[in-house]
């Protein structure tokens, strides 16, 4: 019979070739798993696309990134996520991934949400429709305001919570006419895949924060009853501009008019109340159509913007130069000529519209 002492010591063997096995066998599975982590998963001239949809697994998202053409399959990502605990961290978006990204590479950016962007612009002067011309034309957007009217838009905006720069402008979506001149023209970044709605509302709400801050700041007693006259005012200022250096004296023109409640007549205006009945060729009988927005028909300003002003418009119709102007003609030049009566008004149209030199 065995003595205690030889089974201890049989005992104590049998444990140490158990533990040199399990750290042989650890430490090839820690270095399998650190060379898993540390390979690069594409050639570096590659470049992969996918995207993650909101709520999915993380067994559905590695399966996801493996069919991308990412050279990583699905459970050894699974894997690395549970190890790592890190699988509610992963945030839905669209990702672009080039190099030599490693596996522990991806998943921090899956974890940190770097996901691609992209980017549109919306110019100064351009109409609400040209704007929703480039939404539905960007290809990395999704879509969802394509099949909407404008109406059913602004029934949409009317949905969201209402923001302090809506109550400043007395902007309430319900009562609007038309989103004209609501949208700040800048250049945007977002998320390649984000909705086109989450953009276009953006630039709603930068509109009236632009423009809020800008009312705040206007000179005293100028004849504008809102923010939101004033926004029709630089919206005529932007489509009138040539050259920049003459947007305080336009803006001058048409505030010296309006305080004489003078007709403003000017031809953006009316060639916007034409619509698609405007060929590119003004008429004077164009000018003597009547429409709402024919400011030579009609005194005081349009119903509604012409065009999205961008910065400068509108801090020109804030703060217009101190003139005795009433007309302006452009010369031709990008630049304007500006009098103070018709008889030099109408010397400058004979020299610089009619070519009477």
């Amino acid at each position: 019979m065995r003595s205690k002492k030889a089974q201890s010591n049989s005992f104590m063997q049998s444990f140490l070739r158990f533990a040199v096995l399990f750290s042989i066998a650890f430490g090839s599975l820690a270095t399998g798993f650190l060379w898993l982590v540390t390979q690069p998963l594409l050639q570096t001239n590659e470049t992969v696309a996918f995207s993650i949809p909101p709520g999915e697994s993380l067994r559905v998202i590695s399966q996801r990134i493996e069919k991308s053409g990412i050279r990583l399959p699905a459970w050894q990502l699974e894997l690395l996520g549970r190890l790592t605990g890190r699988t509610a961290n992963i945030k839905a978006g669209s990702y672009e991934i080039s190099g030599e990204i490693t596996a522990w590479q991806l998943l921090n950016r899956l974890t940190r949400g770097e996901v691609s962007q992209a980017q549109i612009t919306l110019i100064e002067g351009h109409s609400f429709s040209a704007f929703r011309a480039a939404l539905n034309a960007h290809p990395d957007l999704r879509h969802d305001t394509a099949t909407l009217t404008d109406a059913e838009i602004i029934a949409k905006l009317a949905q969201l919570p209402r923001q302090p720069t809506e109550e400043a402008l007395a902007i309430n979506p319900l009562t609007l006419i038309s989103l004209e001149g609501l949208v700040f023209p800048d250049t945007y970044l977002f998320d390649k895949g984000s909705s086109d709605f989450h953009l276009l509302t953006r630039a709603y709400l930068a509109m009236q924060r632009q423009t809020a801050l800008i009312w705040a700041q206007r000179q005293a007693d100028l004849p504008l009853q809102s923010p939101y006259e004033l926004l029709i005012l630089a919206s005529i200022i932007e489509k009138e501009t040539g050259q920049a250096n003459d947007r305080p004296l336009i803006a001058s023109v048409f505030i010296n008019r309006l305080r004489l409640k003078m007709p403003l007549q000017t031809d953006p205006s009316v060639i916007y109340g034409l619509g698609t009945k405007f060929d590119g060729n003004l008429r004077r009988s164009d000018l003597q159509t009547d429409t709402p927005w024919n400011t030579y028909t009609r005194r005081g300003l349009p119903p509604t913007p012409i065009s999205s002003p961008g910065f400068a418009a509108l801090s020109a119709a804030a703060k217009p130069a101190v003139s005795d102007k009433f007309y302006f003609v452009a010369k031709g030049d990008g630049t304007s000529i500006f009098s103070h009566s018709l008889e030099e008004h109408n010397r400058a149209v004979a020299q610089y519209q009619k070519g009477n030199r």
